[in-house]
């Protein structure tokens, strides 16, 4: 039996009902969308008994199709106060999966905050009072779970900020030992679940019997082309030595870069701290140091890593582009050792690393602490995990935080930072920062991957591309699969149709998977729109559009009438 369970965090009521047919055809980011429309009062708030967290695995999320462990999780967010949802990798996503659960929808609030485990396992679901977690960072809590529940179970957790319900906190994942932190971290969603007075999930997939595939063999040589594919991508290799940090270099060049509160496109330290010198510094260390990780178990692409401090043990894993840009350059911070330490500081509060550089950025600004001040920035998150006054305000996020400064260069859209492309530079993701349900995300339809066809300065084919991207992203998302598995797609777009009809039998051409894109993107847009935050209300920041970006002198000068076409102009008949 394919199921929903849903948890009543007020009375402590676990059930398990089955999923009804049309939701056996709804999986991640397509049942967050149509769950929050169905069930969540567009108008509620987000950290009220009206919202709902709903975590999800994709379509092939029981399956062995690379990259395939990666999950939803979903609420209305307490940054746009719209539709969000953000996917992560770890090992939760597989065994909810196994465990024959279509989504887990955690309701209502409790009457007192609280610290509590929601175990899930073949013997059902149930709520366990666990106050000895209160406050604990997120390293603390994945290693009492251990403890207690032993090494083989997924784990799921939320660190102090989500505890007090801090509208930059995440959602915290975990692999099979504990070393790659995963977050769902955009848009606030460990904010809510700290409203829940849930603490951290425990996943117990012991003695699952998974459902069988339609056509295991179909499956399986689907599986086995994709992968070949991937591993014979040219990228591949570049990836799994540098990870997403491999673009520093590139987006400096291209003056995208965010540096000093998004007041420049380039910074003058950025090889110390790009991709090359990140996989210097693994190889020099050694110890604990490596590259070439997966986030998720059976992923072939492995563009994780594991960052060691000077001694050689874990400083973080993962350290990536965006945490780089936003805790780095962003702060004027050029030494890695200091943008380890202070991304492990976010992984450990529970915090999303963009919405925090950008705050710390927005701070240093104000002359809270100085442009470069790596000391006073980590002394600021660890106020934040301990709720000072200040800590509380930085918490909320950057808008929350520029206004109770005073800082009119607000980096943000609906509410939520924009991450590491500026869209004065990077103009196709401008567009997707403003007409997407998501706000400023960038795994929302990151232009980035147009620069050698469209010039990113240019106004010409951006809105076309950032509604493709925003479709492709859409499909990717309901799938459970990596962004980074795009390229197989490209030349077989007909894998798509293959998986599904594997694994469930069923007969879906190409274009149809396409509207699936499109019916999410229409979903959650929907969704806003009754919530009061469509795009017309929130567009680009004024800054952005009349203070030129250096070294480029760009502003961001797309009419907002052209973006409006997002949703009107043709698309090719291959979206990837």
């Amino acid at each position: 039996m394919i199921s929903i369970v849903r948890v009543n965090t007020r009375n402590g009521r676990a059930i398990k009902a089955q999923a009804s047919e049309e939701e056996l055809h709804w999986g991640g980011r397509m049942l967050i969308s149509k769950f929050l429309t169905r069930e969540v009062p567009p108008t509620s708030d987000p950290l009220g008994r009206y919202n709902k967290l709903i975590i999800a695995p994709g379509f092939l999320g029981d399956t062995t199709i690379a990259t395939a462990g990666k999950f939803s999780i979903g609420a209305k967010s307490p940054l746009t106060s719209g539709v969000k949802e953000s996917n992560v990798g770890g090992e939760a996503g597989r065994k909810i999966s196994r465990l024959g659960i279509k989504a887990i929808v955690l309701e209502d609030i409790p009457e007192t905050p609280k610290a509590r485990i929601l175990m899930i396992s073949t013997n059902g679901a149930k709520l366990i009072e666990a106050p000895e977690l209160k406050h604990t960072a997120v390293s603390e809590t994945f290693q009492i779970m251990r403890e207690r529940f032993g090494s083989s179970v997924g784990i799921i957790s939320i660190g102090p900020a989500g505890e007090m319900m801090m509208a930059s906190a995440g959602i915290a994942v975990t692999d099979a030992h504990d070393v790659q932190v995963r977050y769902a971290a955009r848009g606030g969603l460990g904010a809510v679940m700290g409203s829940k007075g849930i603490k951290t999930i425990v996943i117990d997939d012991t003695g699952a019997k998974p459902s069988r595939p339609h056509d295991a063999k179909l499956l399986q040589e689907a599986n086995r082309e994709f992968v070949q594919m991937l591993v014979s991508d040219p990228k591949i290799e570049n990836r799994r030595k540098y990870g997403t940090s491999a673009i520093i270099m590139v987006a400096n060049s291209l003056g995208i870069l965010p540096t000093r509160n998004f007041s420049a496109g380039q910074f003058e330290k950025a090889e110390r701290i790009s991709g090359e010198q990140v996989a210097d510094v693994i190889t020099e260390r050694k110890g604990e140091g490596r590259y070439g990780m997966p986030c998720t178990r059976g992923c072939v692409i492995r563009c994780s890593n594991v960052f060691p401090d000077p001694s050689g043990k874990k400083a973080v894993a993962s350290i990536q582009y965006e945490n780089i840009a936003l805790l780095g350059s962003n702060c004027d911070i050029g030494e890695l050792d200091d943008i380890a330490e202070l991304n492990n500081l976010c992984n450990e509060v529970g915090l999303d690393a963009i919405e925090t550089g950008a705050t710390l950025g927005v701070a240093m600004e104000a002359s809270v602490i100085p442009f470069g001040d790596a000391e006073g920035a980590k002394d600021l998150i660890r106020q934040i995990g301990q709720g000072t006054h200040l800590g509380r305000i930085l918490g909320q996020g950057v808008v929350v935080t520029g206004k109770a400064l005073g800082i009119r260069r607000i980096p943000a859209i609906k509410g939520q930072a924009i991450p590491g492309y500026d869209p004065r530079t990077l103009k196709g993701n401008g567009v997707t920062y403003v007409t997407s349900p998501m706000g400023a995300d960038h795994t929302a339809g990151n232009a980035f991957e147009t620069v050698k066809t469209t010039d990113p300065l240019g106004i010409e084919s951006q809105v076309e591309n950032s509604r493709r991207l925003q479709i492709r992203a859409a499909i990717i998302d309901t799938m459970g699969l990596c962004l980074f598995s795009r390229p197989p797609f490209v030349q077989r777009p007909e894998l798509f149709s293959l998986f599904l009809k594997g694994r469930y039998g069923w007969d879906l051409s190409y274009d149809k998977i396409s509207q699936m894109g499109i019916d999410v993107l229409k979903t959650e847009r929907e969704f806003n729109k009754r919530a009061g935050v469509s795009e017309e209300f929130h567009q680009m920041p004024e800054f952005m559009c009349e203070e030129p970006l250096p070294p480029k002198n760009a502003v961001f000068d797309i009419p907002f009438e052209e973006m409006q076409r997002v949703w009107e102009v043709k698309l090719p008949p291959n979206v990837f």
